[in-house]
């Protein structure tokens, strides 16, 4: 699989992530964007890897090949299995650093659509609840009871377009916990279409959920430079 690169300079990269396709590996062994991800730098990086005079690759040639190969790739956050959208790596360590700064102050400002069940009753608003991680069933629920661990998360909504069955939500976090989206929108009422694991009754014929990362902004890594970045949403969420 080819992937989509959308933004990449010497230390992040930000690319396409299919509904479908795993963050980073787990012990399914299935492919996952992490590992797409390095093996594009790395080819990337052969292919700049000079010529000696015979023709050969002078890092070869030195025996150094091993380290050409190595590539480092680090992952600040991400995006569930069945969800789409753009996610954002490291290609450096002074990239993580900065990157992984960023996010603990709130600089990164994400962007989600998602097409849910039914309609909410305002146009625009806010859900709040206290959700705790189930590591049993690997889901969020919501735990108000105090000393249970739970965080309490915020999302912002806002109806793009609806019609009598479904609505295109524009959706913005302040936090960004666990299966946050996919969590309160099942707990409000209107889970996400596809999205069995929270209420949804038939699974769409991807495995993926119609929910997607379609904006990111954050800054470079080494400058003071803002970089905004914006996918078209998928068909299936613009048409419920």
């Amino acid at each position: 699989m080819n992937i989509k690169v959308l933004y990449e300079d010497n230390h992040l990269i930000a690319v396409f992530k299919p509904a479908g396709v795993l963050s980073q590996g787990d012990k399914t062994g299935d492919i996952s964007i992490f590992d797409m991800v390095k093996d594009y730098i790395k080819e990337k990086k052969n292919k700049k890897t000079p010529l000696n005079p015979s023709g050969h690759s002078a890092l070869r040639a030195s025996g150094s090949m091993r380290q050409a190969g190595n590539v480092f790739l680090g992952l600040v956050h991400r995006l569930d299995r069945p969800v789409s959208g753009i996610i954002l790596f490291a290609k450096t360590s002074k990239g993580a650093s900065r990157l992984s700064e960023q996010f603990r102050n709130h600089q990164v400002e994400k962007t989600y659509h998602a097409v849910v069940i039914g309609r909410p009753k305002e146009n625009r608003g806010v859900l709040i609840n206290s959700l705790i991680k189930d590591e049993k069933l690997k889901k969020s629920r919501h735990k108000a009871e105090p000393g249970s661990g739970a965080v309490e998360v915020k999302l912002y909504y806002e109806i793009i377009k609806s019609n009598d069955n479904y609505s295109l939500l524009k959706i913005k976090l302040e936090t960004g916990k666990f299966h946050q989206i996919r969590s309160q929108l099942s707990l409000a009422g209107f889970p996400i279409l596809g999205d069995v694991k929270y209420g949804a009754k038939i699974p769409l014929s991807d495995k993926g959920v119609a929910l997607s990362a379609t904006g990111l902004s954050f800054y470079c890594a080494t400058e003071d430079k803002k970089v905004d970045l914006s996918i078209p949403i998928p068909f299936e969420l613009s048409t419920p």
